[in-house]
C-alpha cells in the first residue's frame, strides 16, 4: 500500500439526535467533537436518523392504501 494516501480509520461514536442513541463503529469520517462512551473518549459524529429512529426499523411505518392506487391505474390503462 502507498503511504500517506489513505484516510485515518478509527473508532467513532455515531449519535442519533432524534432517538438519543449512541453506537461505536469504525469510520473514516472527520469530526472535531469528542464524547465519553463506555468509559473511553471517542470522536463523535451526529446523525439525524439511525435504525433506532427510522420508521421502517421501529415498526412505526405508515402503511398506504394501495388498493385505491391499483384500481385507479387499472381504470386509466385498461384495454378498451
Amino acid at each position: 500500500m502507498k503511504k500517506d494516501i489513505h484516510p485515518e480509520y478509527k473508532e467513532v461514536v455515531f449519535h442519533d439526535l432524534s432517538a438519543d442513541y449512541k453506537f461505536v463503529t469504525r469510520s473514516c469520517v472527520n469530526t472535531t467533537e469528542t464524547t465519553e462512551f463506555e468509559g473511553k473518549t471517542y470522536p463523535v459524529f451526529k446523525i439525524e436518523v439511525s435504525s433506532q429512529s427510522h420508521p421502517f426499523y421501529t415498526g412505526k411505518n405508515v402503511l398506504l392504501d394501495t388498493t385505491g392506487r391499483v384500481d385507479k391505474f387499472n381504470k386509466r390503462y385498461a384495454k378498451k
